[in-house]
């Protein structure tokens, strides 16, 4: 027998734009089509197994319980040591690193902490899907700025109309997630100078820094005195140690900025997992790894992009991050979006639109496939794009 009473309220959504996402769509498609996955961007191998040897260690010593809200001081530590080591900047431990549940938390702890409602935040597209979505949830205003088209160089006579009073920050990536490319130090030294007499934040999205190839160097905003005092720095120990699964991340940023982001933090997540923590601390006491991940995936990227130039797929620039993207104009006449349906139900790879990258789904007929793969599975899909 129903209950009149028994009603769910309607609910005023406060993301009204946002639905399932083509990474969403586009794995479910793999997985239907017993596709090759080079859509969503994970690796299907493991860690090395010293990590995971570290985690039983930490679990078996007891760590596991609430650790401190920012983050175990010892891998704030090493934190601090790492970014002084490579990019020359010394952030205090204590009060100027915070261990975060993955880059996503990260980033959307750090809107939330400066931006209030009605304030303007700069996005460069191509962007990463969360950007948006984080500042509609923080009441601020979208302002998008495309990447030059073709090179997805930042053109800053267009980043400097698009500021106004009311910006409050602006968010970059680099290396850049989904075009591949690598901020020069020329272009940080510029955005250092057009923001120099602003009071405009960055939130610097730094999570592919270890994944840049040839002669292209890693240009982190910890790097640029101007820069890193007013930046976020986000970077992520999943796409660095290959656990995304795991979802730790951490924050850079000046006391002062690091005090609010903390406020936040400790509301939304308060902290992250213990003997996760304890794990990659002992871990990092090498750099090995990390020093070594370039090579590591430039192989990868080699190998991939050695087997593509058999297609008719152009291949794109790929400076840095463990993507791929080619133009596939003289391969169909669909639209971007469409080419991946198709590509993924009747060749067998799944890749993903880069239009799916952008508010206006601007298509230019390019697509992104990722390439931190097994090589038996770079192979695979080798062999199926070979029809093309």
């Amino acid at each position: 027998m129903s209950n009149p009473s028994a009603r769910t309220p309607a609910i005023d959504t406060k993301l009204p734009a946002v639905g399932t996402t083509i990474f969403t769509v586009m794995s479910a498609l793999a997985a239907e089509k017993n596709a090759v996955n080079l859509g969503q961007g994970f690796p299907d191998f493991n860690c090395d197994p010293q990590l995971l040897t570290d985690v039983s260690a930490a679990m078996a010593a007891g760590h596991n319980q609430y650790p401190p809200m920012p983050g175990i001081p010892a891998l704030r530590e090493a934190i601090s040591a790492k970014i002084a080591q490579l990019y020359g900047h010394t952030y205090r431990a204590a009060d100027e690193i915070t261990v975060t549940a993955g880059a996503t938390q990260a980033i959307i702890t750090a809107i939330l902490a400066v931006v209030r409602p009605g304030d303007e935040v700069i996005v460069l597209e191509p962007c990463y899907d969360s950007y948006v979505p984080n500042i509609d949830l923080a009441g601020g205003k979208v302002v998008r700025v495309p990447l030059t088209p073709g090179t997805f160089r930042p053109d800053f006579g267009r980043i400097a109309a698009a500021i106004t009073p009311r910006t409050r920050a602006i968010i970059i990536n680099t290396p850049h997630n989904p075009s591949a490319t690598v901020w020069t130090a020329a272009e940080m030294r510029e955005l250092e100078e057009l923001l120099a007499p602003t009071d405009i934040f960055v939130i610097s999205d730094e999570v592919y820094e270890h994944m840049v190839y040839g002669e292209a160097k890693h240009q982190s905003a910890a790097s640029f005195p101007g820069l890193a005092a007013r930046s976020f720095i986000v970077s992520s120990f999943g796409k660095t140690y290959h656990v995304t699964g795991w979802k730790v991340g951490y924050v850079a940023a000046p006391a002062p900025l690091t005090a609010e982001f903390r406020k936040v933090h400790q509301f939304n997540v308060f902290t992250v997992n213990t003997p996760m923590q304890h794990a990659l601390a002992a871990y990092m006491a090498d750099p090995k790894p990390y020093l070594e991940l370039p090579a590591f995936y430039q192989r990868k990227r080699d190998l991939f992009a050695a087997g593509l130039a058999k297609t008719r797929l152009k291949l794109l620039p790929s400076q840095g991050t463990y993507f791929q993207c080619v133009d596939i104009s003289e391969v169909s006449d669909k639209s971007e979006a469409d080419f991946c349906l198709w590509l993924t139900s009747e060749i067998g790879v799944a890749a993903i639109p880069l239009s799916a990258f952008y508010g206006n789904g601007f298509d230019q007929r390019v697509v992104r496939f990722c390439f931190a793969k097994k090589d038996e599975t770079l192979n695979t899909a080798l062999d199926r794009l070979a029809r093309l």
